[in-house]
């Protein structure tokens, strides 16, 4: 089986393009370069490189399927040292994450983008939940770090570190005669289809968040909300960030509604008391918190 010294050796010579330059490089004799390269061939039974056309090494067909082979392994082993690099420096191997539904996009693309080029060898596995649901998988140990509507349960076991908010108002297409009616009465939205975005969890069960009408769809995905809203089937809730650009087209409307104007739905970083966050995921914690001072 080739070593990884073998591979070395032959990557350093494609890269500086010949054996006297991956000599200098790797601070040996070029004898000793072109001896590894030798025992590699015949190791593999095939020629890496064409040394008799050219006076630099070229390689040959079978090289350069090798190299890709090579340079993936290579890759490997150079991973694989980072991320005993971090865990003797106690970073995490691994990171479970849970965000809010609500968390603007812009933000989620951000910190992950950012956290994936400070730390390449941490593994992020991310879930994305709404209300009581965030909270209930940083408690029962599924996330280490979550992200987090006004849901107040279990203050004595979660900690808290508010990040920001967004701005929720309630909406719907031009066609719905909430929407026709350009300002409503009071209570007039208790007559109409309420779109409610529904807890999967067991912590908020029987509350409800924002809801004024008596009529309510209850749905799990807000995905789904927002696509029942842009068709009139009823009215609802929705972060501002997600529906500006329904705004401007006149997809939406924002209703005038005097019993409820909309609100400001603020988000907490979460993580369980008896398990603070290791680098990783403090650093995750910094950069959305980061973003809400900018």
């Amino acid at each position: 089986m080739p070593t990884l010294d073998q591979l070395r050796v032959f990557l350093t010579v494609v890269e500086v393009g010949s054996f006297a330059g991956a000599a200098r490089q790797l601070g040996r004799a070029t004898s000793v370069i072109s001896y590894t390269i030798a025992n590699l061939e015949a190791q593999l039974g095939v020629s890496l490189f064409d040394r008799e056309s050219t006076r630099k090494p070229q390689l040959t067909e079978a090289g350069r399927t090798v190299l890709a082979e090579a340079r993936t392994v290579s890759n490997s082993v150079d991973g694989l040292r980072a991320k005993v690099r971090g865990l003797l420096q106690g970073l995490e191997a691994e990171l479970h994450v849970v965000l809010d539904v609500l968390l603007p996009a812009s933000r989620v693309v951000d910190a992950l983008k950012a956290f994936r080029e400070q730390f390449p060898t941490v593994s992020l596995h991310l879930h994305i939940e709404a209300l009581g649901a965030v909270t209930q998988r940083v408690l029962d140990g599924s996330a280490t770090v979550g992200v987090c509507g006004p849901i107040e349960v279990a203050a004595d076991e979660i900690e808290r570190i508010r990040i920001g908010s967004v701005q929720m108002l309630p909406v719907a297409a031009p066609d719905h005669p909430l929407a026709k009616a350009k300002r409503n009465r009071p209570g007039a939205g208790r007559e109409h289809v309420q779109l409610v975005l529904t807890d999967r969890s067991q912590l908020t069960q029987g509350k409800d968040f924002a809801v004024l009408g008596s009529r309510t769809w209850r749905l799990a995905d807000l995905g789904s909300k927002h696509m029942l809203l842009r068709e009139g089937i009823g009215w609802g809730n929705m972060p501002i960030e997600m529906i500006r650009e329904d705004l401007e087209s006149g997809r939406l409307v924002h209703l005038d509604m005097p019993d409820y104007k909309g609100g400001i739905y603020t988000f907490d970083a979460i993580y369980r008391a008896d398990t603070p966050p290791g680098p990783a995921a403090s650093w995750l914690i910094s950069r959305f918190k980061g973003q809400a001072s900018e």
